[in-house]
């Protein structure tokens, strides 16, 4: 866990699985509990086994041992699926806009781009951002935020976030393997509590709200 107290006591969503804070941070774990009652925070707890925590949940889905980052994958992707992310946070503080160079390749297959068989090692060459030569090239969407001030020296970018090989569509492609139907069959989850949990969670950005704070206690 890397977020602070603080966070948690000004959160509004809250997911929390691997882990039993309950009873591991009791002293830490009021946080919680005044965020839920001063905030009507949500509680989300993704656990094998019902625990103190889980009590405390609004939802509580029991997860088979070992497949969290299937159920974090679907998470992901239902956020991206329905738009429930800060495009604004995404263009200027990461590197969503950035394009990678051409020929590099996600592993439908297990492998990516590069691998030689016989030595058993990547090349890596198509693994770096695309340059421009002198500035990026590509073009801003009309009306989209100018250019993040640390952009680096002569990469290509897309602050649309659509070009197929910007870092934020090799994402959504990435992910988007994680159907609830996958997650269920990995997880154990049914696809409907899945469904649901990703819904509450990613409310917090619904209609383009930027108002409201989630955290996860991981």
């Amino acid at each position: 866990m890397t977020n602070g107290w603080v966070d948690i006591k000004n959160t509004d969503m809250m997911l929390i699985m691997g882990g039993n804070p309950a009873e591991n941070h009791p002293c830490g774990f009021k946080w919680v509990v005044e965020a839920k009652r001063n905030r009507n925070a949500k509680i989300i707890v993704v656990d094998p086994r019902f625990t103190r925590t889980a009590s405390q949940a609004d939802q509580f889905l029991q997860i088979r041992a070992g497949s969290d980052i299937a159920f974090l994958g679907g998470l992901i992707s239902f956020a991206i699926q329905n738009k429930r992310y800060n495009q604004e946070y995404l263009v200027n503080y990461t590197n969503a806009a950035f394009l990678v160079k051409e020929g590099f390749k996600l592993p439908e297959d297990g492998l990516y781009s590069g691998f030689d068989a016989n030595a058993k090692t990547y090349d890596k060459t198509t693994w770096n951002y695309e340059e421009t030569g002198g500035g990026a090239t590509a073009k801003p969407a009309p009306g989209s935020p100018p250019p993040p001030p640390t952009l680096p020296p002569n990469v290509a970018y897309d602050l649309s976030l659509q070009h197929p090989r910007s870092v934020f569509q090799l994402l959504k492609q990435q992910y988007s393997r994680y159907t609830p139907e996958m997650v269920e069959r990995i997880t154990g989850i049914p696809k409907e509590q899945a469904l649901k949990a990703w819904d509450t969670f990613t409310s917090i950005r619904q209609n383009g709200d930027m108002k409201k704070a989630g955290t996860i206690i991981y």
